[in-house]
């Protein structure tokens, strides 16, 4: 289940309104719109402490592994990284979706997935032009 899906589901449960929940986190209602939808994730990672506080949860329950993959991919590469890494774990979500594979596996495999991105982001570097370099 992606951030967004957690967030409407717990808002659901703790019968919040969207507009509620982001005057409670000191955050805007688009803001808390494009979180659900998928279309962002925040910024800063106290955002997910603040929200999970509300909800009753913990941040990590809150956050998952995917979440921490696109955040780090953006703070790396910037926002092309950030949809690449988006890109990959929706096509591979996709791959295994309603298939027999246990959340445990399903896990092992976008871990191997997420890894296998950082080792091509990291052989690709010598290809990159030296004037694009950040390093």
């Amino acid at each position: 289940m992606t951030f967004g899906e957690k967030l409407r589901t717990l808002r659901l449960k703790a019968n919040m309104k969207q507009k509620e929940l982001a005057e409670k986190a000191g955050l805007g209602l688009n803001t808390i719109s494009n979180y659900e939808k998928g279309k962002t994730y925040p910024q800063n990672r106290e955002v997910y402490t603040i929200l999970a506080n509300i909800l009753g949860v913990s941040a990590d329950e809150l956050r998952n592994e995917n979440d921490d993959f696109i955040i780090s991919a953006r703070e790396r590469y910037g926002y092309t990284g950030k949809k690449q890494a988006q890109k990959l774990v929706e096509e591979m979500g996709g791959l295994f979706a309603g298939g027999e594979l246990s959340d445990e596996d399903l896990d092992g495999v976008m871990k191997a997935f997420q890894d296998y991105y950082w080792k091509a982001k990291e052989d690709n570097k010598k290809y990159t032009p030296k004037k694009y370099k950040t390093e």
